[in-house]
């Protein structure tokens, strides 16, 4: 042990961090951090884990404070705050993004379903036989009618048309948007009103009370919010089949509201000859991060807060496994709980007695029920 070397005390603190900061899966970022009382203070101190974050998921840049609850105490990281210490607030952002990056590791792989409900359309033909909500249900046909929404005509094929759809939780990570264009079974010829490309947005309401009070699925909706997330464009086929579109990457959805733009038209009705677009339906794959972590709009900067629930960390991870498995064997759920909470009884051997403290941790003692606070799995 006396030959060993710890490159954190031989090389220069950039150096370091370019080294650290090549790691990518949130065990690796654990493992850092229980390597000795230095390291984990290295790992804090220069906020790894929000980097490492960040790193994957830009949205989060705009995360300015970090609020933890727990039936104990609430701590708050709120600039300025004479409450709580400079340790006590790297603590808890490092607790927070540690287990954020690990639970957006576990979600990713199998997505659901994560629309809650329609919003708005910017515009509808026959409200409410063609209205948006219609686009929720994969049948193209429902009690012997039609099951689409459709937009207004236009004389321009270039004029596009907008969906807004409320997300189940404020916090998601999304991976595809799939879409189905409308075949028109009751013209001649079966028409199939599609758009020409697609664009999707995410974000958040401008004012909460402003989204709340709006009531009409009819009308635009477009400026009533901050769009912090644009995707590329995809070119939509004219075909009568369900259209994948894959994210590059998992996309974070800060705000729980989905813009659909619909780019181009390319189908003209027969009977007045003007452009249409119509779509039999929208689904969203993805997961919500709630219970366990949620977002709050700092109004009016639009940043974020982290809200971050670790006793509900368990319930998150077990409810993704429910909707991914709803046919499997309940033992199923216990063994990925009991998986869950196993590293977090390895983690406490290895903190409690499986590690040799080094001279600084004799010197200045080590607060085992403190550390064990900082860690999550």
């Amino acid at each position: 042990m006396e030959s060993c070397i710890d490159f954190l005390e031989c090389l220069e603190t950039d150096m370091v961090l370019n080294i650290l900061k090549c790691m990518d899966d949130p065990a690796d970022l654990l493992r850092a951090s229980i390597v000795s009382r230095g390291w984990r203070d290295f790992v804090v101190a220069n906020k790894l884990s929000k980097i490492l974050c960040v790193g994957r998921f830009p949205q989060l840049a705009n995360v300015v404070d970090v609020a933890e609850f727990n039936c104990k105490k609430t701590v708050s990281t709120d600039v300025g705050s004479s409450s709580s210490s400079e340790r006590e607030i790297l603590s808890s952002d490092h607790k927070a993004f540690a287990s954020l990056l690990h639970t957006l590791t576990k979600l990713i792989p199998s997505p659901t379903e994560c629309i809650k409900e329609a919003f708005s359309a910017s515009s509808t033909d026959n409200y409410p036989d063609e209205s948006v909500v219609h686009t929720l249900d994969p049948r193209d046909r429902f009690a012997r009618r039609a099951s689409y929404w459709s937009s207004k005509g236009q004389k321009d094929p270039s004029v596009p048309e907008t969906l807004i759809y409320k997300l189940k939780s404020d916090f998601c990570v999304i991976t595809e948007i799939d879409i189905q264009p409308f075949e028109a079974f009751f013209q001649m010829g079966y028409p199939i009103y599609s758009a020409n490309s697609v664009r999707f947005r995410f974000g958040h309401p401008k004012s909460i009370n402003e989204v709340e009070n709006f009531e009409s699925l009819e009308g635009p909706a477009d400026d009533k919010f901050i769009w912090t997330y644009t995707s590329p464009k995809f070119p939509m086929v004219q075909e009568n089949r369900l259209q994948h579109f894959k994210f590059p990457e998992p996309v974070l959805c800060m705000g729980g509201f989905l813009l659909v733009e619909l780019l181009g038209r390319v189908q003209r009705q027969e009977m007045d000859g003007l452009f249409y677009i119509c779509i039999a339906h929208v689904k969203v794959l993805g997961q919500p991060l709630s219970p366990a972590f949620n977002v709050e709009v700092v109004e009016p900067s639009g940043k974020f807060v982290l809200k971050y629930f670790p006793e509900l960390l368990p319930q998150t991870l077990l409810s993704a496994s429910k909707d991914r498995e709803q046919e499997a064997a309940p033992t199923h759920l216990v063994a990925s709980e009991e998986m869950l909470w196993g590293h977090v009884g390895l983690l406490e051997y290895l903190v409690g007695g499986g590690l040799e403290e080094d001279d600084d941790d004799e010197a200045g003692g080590w607060d085992e029920e403190n550390e064990m606070d900082q860690f999550i799995l």
